[in-house]
């Protein structure tokens, strides 16, 4: 119900922003016909609240929610019924429903009239329906009068008398139970017919309790009746007669003993209650009858009089009742008196003389009964006073006379002597209880009517009475007195202020003389009682140092406080000498019950203005005394070992124990006392008397010495004693021999100057109180300063000021840290008091005493060191930046040596605080020096920056080498340094390691904010011109003008009423908001944003806001809020780098310039970034098909279904994310901004001020509106963030970690949780890797505050956020290691930068970790998150030893992260030498433990391990047993396959292969290598390849169609060839490759090889039936376009036929010839090597037949057009039909360059393949495809002298031209990524006729004859080389010719890139490849070809050994010998150009 219930008080505040949700609130209310629920029923309060609360404007607009409402209360009475109500609802539900319900109602017709008037109408009916009893049950019914009772709506006259009517009757005739109000025929007593009455044998007649409650209840329906309604004056007159009855017999109920009822205990408490409230509300009917009366008529005037008479004696009656301490009996007596003041202003006043005559009699009869000795008097005694109040207060103007009368009466009473004096041997109070409340009464008459002639009517008396009589002497009457007294001189009313002062004064001296005479030893007992209460304090009287409080606290006249602070001072003073002299006594007794007074009137007493020497010397001797009675609180924290002295008042103080107890404690007095000398503190001004002649203050200080007091400037032990406890609290700085040359009152005055110092920075931080005229908080340094400013000081003395500077330091910074925890208002006090300690000290560093300045810098430095935070505070900066732009201080200018000292230390820590600030929050620093320079202009100064500029040159930032700082620092985070780059106002790209000029950015950003600002700045100054023009030549005519021609020629003409004009701020902020709406709305449709536009717009939307904050003309709150808030949302919203700098620039921008928006800003931040979480964007974007590399290579080589790629790149979603990260950082790290939020509701009700709050109000309306943008608003979901955990964390970094503010890391830690609380929603695209550990390193920074003492209780939170964390990190590696490349050049190397920084601090935790688990493990008692045993953990589920299990989660992750960052670093750098070590350290154990630890978090990181380690045989062993172990956990785990399905499990027929039913569906390319002979057909295993074929689109499974084929070869159970039937009916295309590729197989053996075998014999028998069945299979449309599309394609291969006989020079003419006979059957035939080309006709003279030694292979030019694009599209493509090759091996070698072009493609590798299309469709035929605009290295040789590099010249241009350079860098891509696939296929015969160069200067591979392990020349592997890389190609490649060149670098690199991508798919890759080795080819037709081939992928070499294997590979290729000798070869053989 609480959330709906603030959901609904949201909506209500802008009700027209939500119609979705009010829509939602009305579907929820109840139907007609439906069943009620609890939902229903909350429904329907939660709209009737919501219809309150709107305002009638909306009421009025949508009027369906008041409608519901109105329905509901027509139709009540059907709730009546007991079925209507759910059967969970018990009666007190009913009635609480009832009740909230019709205060709703009220409510609405308070609101809309028109509502009223309706229900009006019918609630009249409704209540006559409940009274009746006619429906329903009598329970319910009478829960609702109940609740309308107590909430009555509007009702009209003619339902109003009816209702009336019903309920008097039946109170007249008696209620009967179960049928309503009717009247009752029954025997029972009706009730009111006295009902308290006894009978004849004294036994009360009691009435029924449900009759009473009736009785009850019909009173109250009447009384809102008569009170809304005017009725009938006969009803009216019932009603007079029955409350009338009803009155009269309070007085004779009350008097009923409680012996004289039946019911006793609880029973008869019960009904005396009932019976009570039946009288209360008659009293209240009573009253309201009245009310209705004419009060001029005589009837009237009776009726009062009478009503009158009746209401006193029942109070009187109540007041002797013995039932009064009932709660309902002082209601009753409220209720009376309410009555008796109402009727007391009727008549203008004429009762109040019979008023009074009857009115004090129950006054005293009332202070007779009320309670002396609580500090409240009763209810009773509240409600006599406040009708008093009222009745003087109104009589006061209309008779005065009776009033005077009154009050004298009651004044005199105190005076009255009674008979108590005679009867003292009884045990009776001295004195009379109604005096002492008398008295009471009459102050608190005094302090409420506040009137001045009252006052002196009173005061007299009570001065007189404490003059002589019996108040004169000590006793409780005197006290109540004086505390009268007291009261009455607070009003501040001057002459009786000042009798009242100097009475008190005088008594408390009096008092103090009197103490220890012979006179107060024979005193009796209760004299004494003064002098006790005033000693102990204990007792509740107000005395006199109570009064004087009094008086400190209500006093509010300046000049009168004045006064009494000089006369208090000095009292303190007397009270301290004269203490002094009392033998035996201490003068704390005295003085300290003095000192909250003293505090109370220092409160607005300002310490650094000018002070009179006469009251700072009456300070000084009040702090003397405080220090010598030792009143003063403890300053050391350790307790002094002293011995036990004794303190109490008998016996005389001792000097040194007192000294030294009040240095070190415990505390040994009143601890109020203790708190009033902090409040003391801080109105005290430096007790600096005389800063010239110390002699005479040291005389001055023994006049404070009684000449008879022991502690005299001559006692030597008192004057050690003193040196002792000074030493004691200088904390040890000066020893006590040092101080042999300071007296005994000096040091008491350093030990009094010691504590005042040091407390006060104990009680508030050291925040002096300032006038009441100051805004500006004042440092207490101001104060501590001044002591050492004293000229010629001894050396002891200084010694002794400069230590009490350090205490008092080491105080502020103690106070500051145990602030840490505070939140809101107190946070905000710790911060704002830090900050004007640092600018004090800034200030300091100008002094011109040397000694001051060093020490200002020593504290500052300290300052700075333990909090850092502020060296972002912009007030700490403007001092800084202003004071070293400024000569010292006027005083000090004559002297240049000074000037320029100051100068140059300014200088110095200028640069100094820059520079650290810049080195963890560079975005915040540079927004701050942003705003500086912007700032310049008013500075007045002619050269204003000189200083600043020189400073800010020398300054730089970045990646690069920095000179500035060392270590880990935060700008060292790349997300960080490209935050700052943002905020600087550049655009980072990370091409190479980089640096920030501070001083050029800074003056760039700032001009672009002073140029924009100029802009808003300039439109509103002409505007307001423009307007002003306008409002003076308006006319207002004041008479009809001239007519006609007249008026034409004077233009005068009637103006109509101009409405009014909006502002223009208000247009601005309506544009704006408007444009950002129109970027939102682009971004949403998919448009791209323009760069420039949206940051010009940005930057201009946040100049006028900050404009506005400094305008006196505000705009409106709403319009404001919105323009903010789309600011801080658009940037998240588009999600682009290019946005999010312009974010992260304009908010750095607007929390420098405006700190007060820090909060709202962080908080917006904190919910867009949550947001994108909800819609899982950038950074969380989860679908599959963001997973970048592993979702674009599905099914080919990774498991799962294809889907269609992203509309957006991922990655620049997740650059965004990056940014924004980083400015979060930066924004954690930087102090100055506090922030509020834990929850967004209670953001805005929570310490807020001013018009922060009104725009936090603002955004929280905007906020429910989900998923809507209409009103420039981002889709919000914060009602979804909920803190599972309650988080007061620390903060983000190690050195800070004590400092920050609590509130900003509730904010950080709700972003974290609500980041880690669900970790499947990170995105997994590899690039996303930086980012999110940069995410986690965050978090674990937060965590590590755990082990801090002041966070000790938040622990275990952060503990499971800890857990989060790691379980997340963790989490990261479900998925296997993938490859991804930017063009961003040094992301690889940030992204690897980012992870070390996270493995760092994982591994300085562990050792911080472990030293502070073992200093807290006795503290931890068994902490419940560290010591689960066999439990559940929240995070990791069931655990058996939680410790042990985290600390092997850590190493783990440890390990992991190590190994992803090694990998991570030979991306980035992969031309590196870091060696891999990590194996090295791992022994088989640790492996063991790594894999049970990562399977028990989650399987697949333990999958992932295995395929990071692929060749660790110790993890797969375990691996393999934990798959066993664990095989129904882990069936949606593809990747586990390979532990359990494996020839040996095959062999052994495995149970376990039993599960590949169920198992989740791997690769294509996995489940190629389970139709291998090794796995023997198993049909289990079959079955589970067959199902997971059968998952795939068939056009996906093509790719693999030769392995299918070979697949047949092993299929026994027909299943393979089951599945290419259903998939060729499934799909055309499939079918047609499937059958060309089934005609093309041929193994029959070469001459002299091995005949075939059986096997074999078999297999290519079923070839032929596959073929039918696949043909017979067809449907008749299947069947046509097959005939169609193979004739087709039969014609043109058979053309090779026909031109055999040809002679050569005449089969070009014949191919035209044959061409024109073939006719293009049908628009949908197309190309067999690209299915996706759809034939558009044929180039007849196109044809050219091909050199071969056999037959004559042509190449024919096709029309084709995209099967998906534009028909009309028509491109050319060739291709060649071979007739006598076998083309099966070619296809192979481009299945493997495909499969690499895809995983370069994926990974984001600039490399280039062409894996043109080859298919082979008989028997020693295939077609080819033509690799377009492209000719061989031999062609270009024949047209072109020289080689590749003059070539390249010639067609593309000179050396470094930007046409050459493309084309070689085209020429480096292409070359390295048949580099890498020539090294993995080995690719023989790469003459220069076999190797391409394309248009764009690409290179192509043709030809693969001999690949593996097969070579020309009868395999002698003449080509040593891994890849061809010719002399000429290195020329390109290599200008340097030596290896060293960038080009040759580029080419490395990349081909160490491929290689490592190719890597991480091997398996996918032999398998592919291995399918293959019984098909004949002749490349498995020698040796191991599997085996060399995944020799050469190198599994067991890591990351770093296999790069550099590749890059010894380039090497050794480079222009090798062989190379060149196999082209000169085939030069001399073949003619081929070398």
């Amino acid at each position: 119900m609480e959330p709906l219930t603030e959901l609904c008080d949201l909506i209500a505040q802008t009700p027209t922003q939500f119609p979705d949700k009010i829509q939602w609130l009305l579907n929820r209310c109840p139907n007609p016909n439906q069943p009620i629920t609890r939902s229903h029923l909350n429904s329907i309060l939660i709209t009737s609240r919501f219809v309150s609360k709107c305002g009638p404007h909306y009421i009025s607009t949508d009027p369906k929610p008041q409608a519901l409402v109105l329905d509901y209360v027509k139709s009540i009475s059907v709730t009546f019924a007991v079925s209507y109500w759910p059967k969970s609802f018990s009666l007190g539900a009913i009635s609480e429903f009832y009740r909230e319900f019709f205060g709703y109602v009220v409510e609405i017709c308070e609101v809309s009239e028109s509502f009223g008037n309706e229900v009006g109408r019918c609630i009249g009916d409704v209540v006559m329906s409940a009274v009746g009893g006619e429906c329903g049950d009598v329970s319910v019914a009478k829960c609702f009068l109940s609740a309308v009772g107590e909430f009555f709506p509007k009702v009209d006259v003619d339902g109003s008398e009816k209702v009336v009517e019903v309920l008097l009757n039946g109170v007249e005739g008696g209620l009967r139970i179960g049928s309503g109000f009717s009247p009752s025929n029954s025997a029972q007593s009706s009730p009111i017919s006295g009902g308290g009455t006894s009978g004849g044998n004294g036994i009360v007649e009691e009435e029924l309790i449900e009759n009473l409650e009736k009785l009850e209840i019909a009173f109250k329906l009447i009384g809102h009746i008569v009170e809304k309604a005017k009725i009938d004056p006969v009803l009216l007159e019932r009603v007079h007669v029955i409350t009338k009855d009803q009155l009269k017999s309070i007085s004779s109920f009350l008097k009923i003993r409680k012996r004289d009822w039946t019911e006793q205990g609880s029973s008869l408490k019960a009904r005396i209650n009932t019976k009570l409230s039946v009288y209360k509300a008659a009293v209240n009917l009573k009253i309201k009858s009245l009310a209705s009366l004419d009060s001029d008529g005589k009837s009237s005037k009776k009726l009062l009089h009478g009503a009158l008479a009746l209401l006193v004696e029942a109070a009187e009656a109540c007041v002797y009742s013995v039932w009064r301490k009932l709660r309902v009996c002082e209601d009753l007596f409220s209720s009376l008196l309410d009555g008796i003041s109402k009727i007391a202003v009727t008549r203008g006043g004429h009762l109040l003389r019979v008023l009074f005559i009857r009115f004090k009699p129950l006054v005293l009869a009332t202070c007779a009964q009320a309670d002396t000795w609580g500090s409240s008097q009763g209810a009773m005694f509240e409600s006599v006073l406040k009708a008093s109040c009222e009745i003087i207060e109104y009589g006061w103007t209309k008779d005065r006379a009776p009033v005077d009368t009154f009050i004298m009466g009651l004044a005199t009473s105190i005076r009255e002597r009674n008979d108590y004096e005679e009867e003292e041997a009884k045990e009776k109070q001295a004195v009379p209880i109604v005096q002492l409340n008398v008295i009471r009464l009459l102050a608190e008459l005094n302090v409420q009517v506040k009137k001045a002639e009252v006052v002196d009517t009173i005061l007299p008396i009570f001065i007189e009475s404490l003059e002589e009589g019996d108040a004169s002497r000590p006793g409780l009457l005197r006290l109540r007195l004086l505390d009268a007294v007291s009261r009455i001189a607070s009003l501040g009313f001057e002459k009786s202020y000042r009798e009242a002062v100097v009475l008190m004064i005088r008594s408390y001296l009096s008092k103090l003389s009197s103490i220890g005479s012979a006179e107060s030893k024979t005193l009796p007992a209760e004299a004494n009682t003064e002098r006790v209460e005033m000693l102990t304090g204990s007792i509740t009287f107000k005395t006199l140092p109570a009064g004087f409080q009094v008086i400190a606290k209500g006093l509010a006249n300046g000049k009168l406080r004045v006064d009494f602070r000089h006369r208090l001072l000095s009292l303190c003073s007397d009270v301290g000498l004269a203490a002094e002299s009392k033998s035996g006594s201490s003068g704390a007794d005295f003085l300290g019950p003095l000192l909250p007074a003293v505090a109370d009137i220092l409160s607005d007493f300002d310490p650094t203005g000018d002070v009179e020497p006469s009251l700072l010397k009456l300070f000084r001797n009040l702090l003397f005394y405080i220090a010598e009675f030792g009143l003063a609180p403890p300053v050391v924290k350790s307790p002094i070992s002293l011995k036990p002295n004794s303190t109490t008042f008998s016996n005389g103080g001792n000097t040194i124990a007192v000294a030294l107890q009040a240095v070190g404690g415990p505390y040994m007095w009143n601890p109020e006392w203790s708190s009033a000398v902090q409040r003391i503190s801080q109105g005290t001004p430096p007790l600096v008397v005389s800063s010239v002649k110390w002699l005479e203050d040291e005389l001055e200080l023994n006049a404070l010495h009684n000449p008879g007091s022991r502690r005299g400037s001559g006692n030597e032990k008192a004057a050690v004693s003193q040196r002792t406890a000074l030493s004691a609290a200088l904390g040890g700085r000066v020893e006590v021999g040092a101080m042999s040359t300071i007296s005994g009152v000096k040091a008491t005055y350093l030990l009094a100057v010691a504590c005042l110092e040091i407390i006060r920075f104990s009680s508030n931080g050291g925040i002096l109180n300032c006038a009441p005229s100051s805004n500006a908080s004042k440092s207490a340094f101001s104060c501590v300063f001044e002591y050492l400013k004293s000229p010629n000081l001894m050396p002891a003395v200084s010694q002794c000021l400069i230590a009490i500077v350090h205490r008092a330091f080491e105080t502020a910074l103690s106070w500051l840290e145990s602030q840490i925890c505070e939140t809101g208002d107190a946070a905000e006090v710790r911060e704002s008091t830090l900050a004007v300690h640092a600018c004090f000290l800034i200030k300091n560093l100008s002094s011109r005493e040397e000694h001051i300045r060093d020490l200002s810098v020593n504290l500052l430095s300290q300052l700075r060191e333990r909090f850092p935070q502020i060296l972002w505070k912009s007030s700490c900066l403007d001092s800084l930046l202003f004071y070293v732009n400024n000569n010292p201080p006027s005083a000090v200018v004559n002297d240049p040596a000074l000037i320029v000292s100051v100068r140059s230390l300014y200088q110095k820590v200028v640069r100094e605080w820059i520079i650290v600030s810049l080195s963890h929050a560079p975005c915040t620093s540079q927004g701050l020096l942003q705003e500086q320079l912007c700032k310049a202009n008013t500075w007045q100064k002619a050269q204003p920056t000189t200083d600043v500029v020189s400073l800010l040159s020398e300054i730089r930032i970045g990646t690069g080498k920095v000179d500035c700082w060392t270590g880990t620092k935060t700008a060292n985070i790349p997300a960080v340094m490209a935050s700052a780059a943002a905020a600087s106002g550049g655009n980072l790209k990370l091409l190479e390691a980089f640096n920030i000029d501070v001083l050029s950015t800074a003056i760039v950003s700032a001009t672009v904010k002073c140029n924009h600002a100029g802009e808003i700045a300039g439109m509103t100054r002409l505007y307001e011109n423009m307007e002003s023009a306008e409002d003076d030549s308006e006319v207002v005519p004041s008479a009809p003008g001239p007519g006609g021609l007249s008026r034409l020629i004077s233009g005068s003409f009637p103006q109509p009423t101009r409405p009014k004009k909006q502002s223009f701020s208000e247009i601005l902020l309506s544009k704006f908001v408007r444009l950002l709406q129109k970027f939102v709305s682009t971004a949403e449709k998919g448009g791209n944003v323009d760069k420039s536009s949206f940051r010009e717009t940005c930057s201009q939307a946040t100049a006028l806001l900050l404009s506005n904050l400094a305008s006196d003309k505000k705009p409106s709150v709403e319009s404001f809020s919105q323009l903010l808030r789309l600011l801080c949302w658009c940037p998240a919203y588009i999600s682009t780098p290019d946005a999010m700098e312009t974010g992260i620039f304009i908010w750095t921008w607007l929390v420098s310039a405006a700190p007060q928006l820090g909060s709202v800003v962080l908080a917006e931040l904190v919910d867009a970034w949550l947001w994108t979480i909800d819609t899982k964007r950038g950074l969380f974007a989860s679908e599959v098909r963001f997973f970048g590399p592993a979702a674009k290579l599905r099914p080919q080589l990774a498991p799962g279904e294809p889907e269609a790629p992203p509309e957006k790149d991922p990655v620049q979603e997740i650059l965004a994310h990056r940014l924004w990260l980083g400015f979060f950082i930066d924004r954690f790290e930087d102090e100055s901004k506090t922030c509020y939020i834990i929850d967004v509701l209670i953001l805005a009700s929570r310490s807020q001020t001013g018009s922060n709050r009104q725009i936090f109000s603002e955004m929280i309306k905007s906020r429910g509106n989900r998923g809507k943008t209409t009103h420039g608003l981002v889709p919000m979901t914060f009602y979804n963030y909920h803190l599972d955990i309650i988080y007061s964390v620390e903060t983000l970094w190690t050195m800070v970690v004590r400092h920050n503010s609590v509130e900003q890391l509730l904010l950080l830690g709700r972003m974290l949780q609500g980041t880690t609380k669900f970790p499947w929603r990170f995105s997994r695209h590899p690039a996303a890797t930086g980012t999110f550990f940069t995410v986690m390193l965050l978090g674990l920074k937060l965590c590590s505050c755990q082990y801090q003492g002041n966070l000790h209780k938040f622990k275990l939170g952060l503990q499971l956020l800890e857990d989060r964390i790691y379980r997340a990190s963790l989490g990261w590696f479900c998925h296997q290691p993938e490859w991804y490349e930017t063009n961003n050049g040094n992301f690889a190397h940030s992204e690897a930068q980012s992870l070390h920084a996270f493995v760092q601090f994982l591994l300085s935790q562990r050792v911080d970790a472990t030293q502070n688990d073992s200093k807290g493990q006795g503290q931890e008692n068994g902490n419940a998150l560290l010591n689960l045993k066999d439990s559940y953990h929240p995070v990791w589920g069931s655990i058996e030893n939680n410790a042990v299990g985290r600390e092997k989660r850590k190493q783990l992750l440890i390990m992991l992260c190590q190994h992803e960052a090694e990998r991570l670093d030979v991306w980035a750098q992969p031309l590196g030498s870091k060696k891999h070590l990590l194996r090295l350290k791992i022994n088989s154990e640790k492996w063991t433990e790594h894999a049970r630890t990562a399977f028990s978090v989650d399987p697949r990181i333990a999958f992932s391990l295995g395929a990071r380690f692929p060749t660790n045989l110790s993890l797969k062993a375990e691996l393999t047993q934990l798959v066993q172990l664990h095989i129904l956990e882990i069936r949606t785990i593809p990747e586990a396959l390979s532990y359990f399905v494996t020839p040996k499990a095959v062999e052994e027929d495995s149970p376990l292969l039993q599960q590949l039913t169920h198992w989740a569906a791997c690769s294509i390319a996995h489940a190629l290598e389970y139709f291998t002979p090794a796995y023997k057909g198993h049909p289990r295993i079959m079955a589970y390849i067959l199902r997971v074929l059968e998952s795939y689109p068939p056009s996906r499974v093509t790719f693999f169609m030769p392995q299918l084929i070979q697949a047949l070869r092993y299929d026994d159970e027909k299943l393979v060839e089951g599945y290419l039937i259903r998939a060729a009916q499934r799909s055309d295309v499939f079918a047609h490759i499937l059958i060309w590729h089934l005609q093309g197989e041929n193994c029959a053996p070469e001459q002299g090889k091995e005949p075939v075998s059986a096997k074999t014999t078999a297999f290519l028998a079923l070839l032929p039936l596959v073929r039918e069945r696949i043909i017979d299979g067809f449907t008749p449309k299947a069947r046509d376009i097959f005939r169609r599309e193979f004739d087709f394609f039969e014609k043109v291969t058979s053309i090779s036929g026909v031109l055999y006989p040809l002679p050569k020079e005449e089969r070009r003419a014949g191919i035209r010839r044959e061409l024109e006979k073939i006719q293009l059957d049908g628009d949908d035939l197309y190309l067999p090597t690209a299915p996706n080309k759809l034939v558009k006709g044929i180039q007849v003279n196109s044809g050219i037949p091909l050199q071969s030694a056999a037959k004559v292979p042509i190449m024919i030019t096709f029309d084709v057009a995209d099967r998906n694009g534009d028909p009309n599209d028509i491109k050319p493509q060739a291709c060649i039909f071979k007739v006598g090759d076998d083309c099966r091996q070619d296809v192979l070698a481009l299945q493997v360059i495909s499969l690499l072009k895809d995983i370069f493609e994926a990974v984001g590798l600039d490399l280039y393949l062409f894996p043109y299309g080859v298919l082979p469709t008989d028997p020693e035929r295939g077609i080819i495809e033509v690799v377009p605009n492209t000719r061989s290295r031999s062609q270009m040789g024949d047209l072109i002298d020289g080689g590749l590099y003059e070539m390249f010249q010639q067609d593309f241009g000179a050396v470094g031209s930007p046409s050459f350079e493309a084309a070689r860098h085209n020429f480096i891509i292409s070359s390295a990524g048949y580099a890498v696939a020539s090294l993995l296929l080995q690719p023989k015969d790469r003459h220069n006729g076999n190797i391409l160069i394309d248009s764009a200067g690409r290179l192509v591979h043709i030809d693969f004859g001999f690949i593996l392990e097969t070579s020309p020349g009868g395999n002698m592997r003449f080509e040593s080389a891994h890849f061809k890389l010719s002399h000429e190609m290195s020329q390109l490649l290599d200008p340097s010719g030596a290896m060293k060149s960038e080009t040759w670098f580029l080419f490395v690199s990349l081909c160490v890139k491929g290689y490592l991508a190719a890597r991480r798919y091997m398996d996918e890759i032999i398998n592919t490849v291995l399918m293959m080795v019984e098909s004949g080819l002749p490349c498995f037709s020698r040796g191991d070809p599997i085996g060399n081939l995944r020799k050469r992928f190198h599994p067991e070499m890591s990351e770093r050994e296999a790069a550099n294997f590749m890059i010894h590979i380039c090497a050794d290729a480079y222009d090798k010998w062989s190379t060149a000798g196999y082209d000169l070869i085939q030069y001399l053989q073949q003619g081929i150009e070398k």
